[in-house]
């Protein structure tokens, strides 16, 4: 193992002194690449081969696209028929190509500026051994304390309620296996079984998690879509979306949100041994994600219709019965894995605050974690409105988390010539001209600006409000059926 660092502590000597590598050549390691996480274990790449590190240790390239296919899309498959419902079959399908074309694009920009800021650093000397790079350091590192703000409120608000929603996604799916418990009760349950992800050091320990998650959506999706195609249509099935213009943009900012998952972009990132090939992962991921959320929306829109509009959780309407039962228990898993997905990088912030990042003992850094767990299960026990939520949040914080900030980082990062010349990253063979690139980036901007923060706004809090109105807050069972009426007394 010294033998190893000091071959790891040479390669790093040798990328520093050349300045035209930097990160870019091996993710900041000569010959030999690092392998960094918290707990200071420092791999070769070529090592022996060993069980626990097959399953536990990942840094590669399908490490990587795994983990992002399988976090972009969870819970939120369930909730994708409920947006077609509001929107119609047309729209709801050019909108999901729509903005997973541009959730792609931004979380490509985000690799370009995680890759500026570590060349930047790096060439000043800057190690990060034991130390996760997040995104509010490459805004800190590149454009300045207020850039370092507002993407810390943003990312930490966003990923907070991103945990929340995998909480309340946990409860409303579990109750249609065992209706027994109210979803309340269950997300107490689930609030216990979830804060064991304290014990999970960093993204790095996800592969065998991203590879099962990634099945158990597959698996829920394409059952989704033959059972809705066995099922056929209701009696008497209704298609007509959309009718009003809060549901239209209530589900259009639901699919935001879907294609919007790369708040932990740069975790993700960081992990790699080689960074730089991120670069069209997410994008890659994406198109695998459409098979999975184009057929299974539409096949249970096709089926169900306009009574989508009062069940969020396509589970409620697909039959009951031992595929179904499996699909909600492989859902139940990888929401499990997805709220560790959102929550790591809380964490990480979280012992940057308290002083435990770099000690190598889990332990502290575990109970030093709990406190991030308390209030996502106290906003998921107020807020238990599966769906609408995906809404509110994707408009007031998806839109400027991975859309807007990203966007105008980039632009601002590399608004001199100067940046530009000396830019780690070149420019896509896609988009060769750096005047297409900024129009593009403008273009994201006020889209997302105007379509998904101000119409989606406006419409997700009004249907937000409505389920507070309907339901209250602290709803003991979301959406449930009503007890059966008890008999009439008989008349004498």
């Amino acid at each position: 193992m010294t033998e190893v660092v000091k071959q790891v502590e040479a390669a790093a000597m040798v990328s520093q002194t050349d300045d035209d590598q930097g990160v870019v050549h091996g993710g900041g390691g000569g010959g030999v690449e690092e392998r960094e996480n918290v707990g200071g274990e420092v791999d070769e790449e070529n090592q022996k081969f060993s069980f626990k590190n097959f399953l536990w240790h990942g840094g590669s390239v399908y490490d990587a696209w795994f983990s992002c296919a399988s976090n972009q899309v969870a819970q939120v498959l369930l909730t994708l028929p409920y947006s077609f419902s509001q929107m119609g079959m047309l729209s709801g399908l050019i909108l999901q190509v729509f903005y997973g074309v541009l959730g792609s694009w931004t979380a490509y920009l985000i690799s370009v500026l995680y890759i500026e800021y570590r060349s930047r650093r790096e060439k000043e000397g800057a190690s990060f051994k034991n130390h996760v790079i997040q995104w509010f350091e490459v805004l800190d590192g590149l454009l300045g304390p207020f850039w370092k703000g507002i993407g810390l409120g943003f990312n930490c608000t966003f990923l907070l309620f991103g945990s929340v929603i995998q909480l309340i996604a946990c409860a409303s799916n579990i109750y249609y296996v065992n209706d027994h418990l109210d979803k309340r009760t269950w997300t107490y349950i689930f609030g216990a079984c979830c804060a064991t992800t304290v014990f999970i050091p960093s993204f790095h320990n996800y592969r065998i998690w991203s590879f099962l998650g990634l099945g158990m959506t597959t698996y829920t999706a394409w059952y989704m879509t033959i059972a809705a195609l066995a099922h056929g249509q209701a009696p008497g099935v209704i298609h007509s979306g959309p009718k009003k213009l809060v549901l239209y943009f209530t589900g259009a900012t639901n699919i935001l949100y879907t294609f919007g998952g790369h708040a932990v972009t740069v975790e993700i990132m960081h992990a790699m041994w080689k960074p730089q090939k991120f670069k069209y992962i997410y994008l890659l991921a994406t198109v695998y994600v459409f098979t999975l959320t184009l057929p299974s929306a539409a096949a249970v829109y096709w089926a169900f219709g306009d009574e989508l509009l009062n069940h969020a959780n396509a589970f409620s309407l697909l039959p009951r019965n031992g595929f179904r039962d499996a699909a909600v228990i492989l859902m139940l898993i990888h929401q499990f894995i997805t709220f560790g997905f959102a929550c790591t990088p809380l964490y990480f912030v979280w012992e940057k605050v308290v002083g435990v990042h770099d000690t190598k003992s889990l332990c502290l850094r575990a109970v030093a974690r709990l406190p991030v767990v308390i209030p996502i299960w106290f906003l998921a026990i107020i807020f238990p409105f599966f769906g609408p939520i995906n809404s509110t949040v994707g408009a007031f914080l998806v839109s400027f988390t991975v859309y807007i900030i990203p966007t105008m980082a980039h632009m601002l990062t590399f608004r001199s010539a100067q940046a530009r010349k000396n830019a780690a990253e070149k420019l896509p063979f896609f988009f060769p001209s750096w005047t297409v690139i900024y129009v593009f980036n403008a273009f994201i901007v006020v889209w997302v600006f105007i379509v998904g923060f101000g119409f989606g706004g406006w419409a997700s809090m009004v249907n937000f409000i409505r389920q507070v109105n309907t339901f209250g807050l602290f709803a003991k069972c979301y959406q449930c059926k009503p007890p059966p009426a008890a008999p009439a007394l008989p008349h004498h």
